[in-house]
């Protein structure tokens, strides 16, 4: 199994390093007056491998940021393991950042159940699990978890507006539902029926599970098409999503697809479904596509093609993983920097519960992202989006959620 380490220290640009004090810098493990050492698991293995270039782009964007000259003087050292997307591995892999690496926190970690599986350690320990890349909504509970916060969109929430767009659009659909089985695909499954309610709880006419350990979702899929639904809800990681994209076009599924936020990448999922396949999907989107032809005259997203060339593959620009990755490190980059010198456990996390209205490149017109002590969303806006077998197409107003 893959045991990838990115060590970024930025060797290169230490000579622009200037003298600050070592005040505040013994309150943390892995910051030195030099260095803010950060720890991640990411699945660079496994079921759930095409995130793993999520790992690689923020790994890169430090790099990027150390050459510049860091973060008040200090540079980003990530160190990033892959845990195969399997709990277990998480938890030791962990255990190994916190207890052998000595890093100072915890940064986008991915995935619902490897998160869930931590959650408990870190807040034991008071080591702050930031920005974790899972939009469920267990990771939105500064009242009992306070060092836990998540990063992406409630998957409760985005099913809500997908239910609430079924019933304008599509009053008499027959819903089937396909969802991994663990909290993030349930968390679908409830945001629907919230909106749904008893009245129209039987519009779901089908649900159907899966195990990450599963080769295939088509016996799912033929289930689900056999069921007579004429709309399908796909709450699946990547590689489940393009099977079920695939599959579905095959079986002549001919209703309306909507397709979860983490899975609307057109070179990880799209292309590998089939573009023509693809055509007609509907996910909810919470940042810019590089491939909309609207965006690329913008200076972000131009910074964001010479990001890839310089820094990464230059194939890697049409990755929506890619790019979100590069938004998430900006944030972090930009909390670190909020923090001082005072780079105590504590602070960070006083500090990433303080992001007020921050527009970062990349990000939809209008959106911003917030954070507070009692609310630990910081992206709390989405827009609705059609592929065409070309690019998403967003339709409708920016909805908050």
């Amino acid at each position: 199994m893959l045991d990838r380490r990115q060590f970024l220290a930025g060797a290169a640009a230490s000579a622009t390093v200037f003298s600050i004090g070592r005040a505040r810098a013994a309150n943390a493990p892995g910051i030195t007056d030099k260095e803010i050492k950060i720890g991640q698991t990411m699945p660079y293995s496994g079921p759930a491998s095409a995130y793993g270039v999520i790992g690689k782009t923020e790994a890169a964007y430090f790099k990027m940021l150390n050459e510049q000259g860091g973060v008040n003087g200090r540079m980003i050292n990530l160190v990033s393991l892959d845990d195969a997307y399997s709990p277990p591995k998480t938890v030791e892999q962990t255990r190994r950042l916190v207890e052998e690496e000595k890093v100072a926190f915890l940064f986008q970690s991915l995935g619902t159940a490897p998160n869930l599986a931590i959650r408990d350690y870190c807040n034991k320990n008071r080591v702050p699990q930031l920005f974790i890349s899972t939009g469920a909504s267990v990771f939105s509970d500064p009242a009992h978890y306070k060092w836990t916060m998540g990063y992406n969109p409630s998957y409760r929430t985005e099913a809500r507006i997908y239910a609430k767009h079924i019933l304008q659009t599509k009053p008499n659909a027959k819903i089937g539902v396909l969802y991994q089985n663990d909290g993030f695909g349930r968390d679908y499954l409830s945001g629907l029926k919230d909106v749904l309610g008893a009245a129209h709880a039987s519009m779901i006419v089908k649900e159907a599970s899966y195990e990450t350990s599963e080769p295939t979702v088509d016996s799912q899929v033929v289930s689900l098409q056999g069921s007579g639904a004429d709309v399908l809800v796909i709450a699946a990681t990547p590689k489940f999503a393009a099977q079920a994209i695939r599959k579905s076009y095959d079986l002549g599924f001919n209703g309306v697809r909507y397709l979860s936020n983490v899975s609307p990448s057109i070179a990880a999922v799209l292309k590998p479904a089939g573009l023509e396949k693809s055509k007609g999907l509907i996910t909810a989107y919470y940042g810019k596509d590089p491939t909309d032809p609207r965006w690329k005259d913008g200076d972000d997203m131009k910074g964001w093609f010479a990001f890839c060339d310089k820094y990464m593959r230059h194939s890697t620009i049409i990755d929506a993983n890619a790019s979100y990755g590069y938004v998430v490190a900006m944030l972090m980059a930009h909390v670190l920097k909020q923090c001082g010198n005072d780079l105590s456990r504590e602070n960070i996390l006083a500090q990433a519960a303080n992001v007020k209205d921050l527009r970062l490149p990349l990000m939809l017109p209008g959106q911003a992202l917030n954070t507070s002590p009692t609310n630990y969303s910081p992206i709390r806006q989405m827009q609705l989006a059609n592929f065409d077998g070309k690019s998403w197409q967003l339709f409708g107003e920016l909805i908050e959620g």
